[in-house]
């Protein structure tokens, strides 16, 4: 029970993190899943795509396919409604570690 709760919040701070990456530039699976681990985030692809496809579907992503090396490579960009979720979630995410460090 206590590593479910502990994944549930981090998927949501994955979240934010791939807004903020798809925000500055394109992104894609296998490179985004080298940075989380750059961050000590250990998830598989067939959670990390979800999240995309997710993200998706939602309006905070869209979607560009290229070939790269004769292999088709998906690319995900932040939507403007994506842009304003991250900078909502910044806001939020400031309040509150404001308020947890705060003593």
């Amino acid at each position: 029970m206590k590593n479910q709760l502990i994944r549930g919040f981090f998927l949501g701070f994955i979240k934010i993190h791939i807004l903020h990456h798809a925000s500055k530039e394109p992104i894609y699976g296998k490179e985004f899943s080298a940075e989380l681990q750059r961050h000590g985030y250990d998830i598989s692809f067939g959670t990390l795509y979800p999240i995309f496809h997710k993200l998706e579907q939602n309006g905070l992503l869209t979607r560009q396919k290229k070939t790269v090396g004769g292999k088709i490579r998906k690319y995900y960009s932040a939507t403007e409604s994506g842009k304003e979720m991250l900078e909502e979630a910044k806001r939020k995410s400031r309040e509150l570690v404001d308020e947890l460090f705060e003593d």
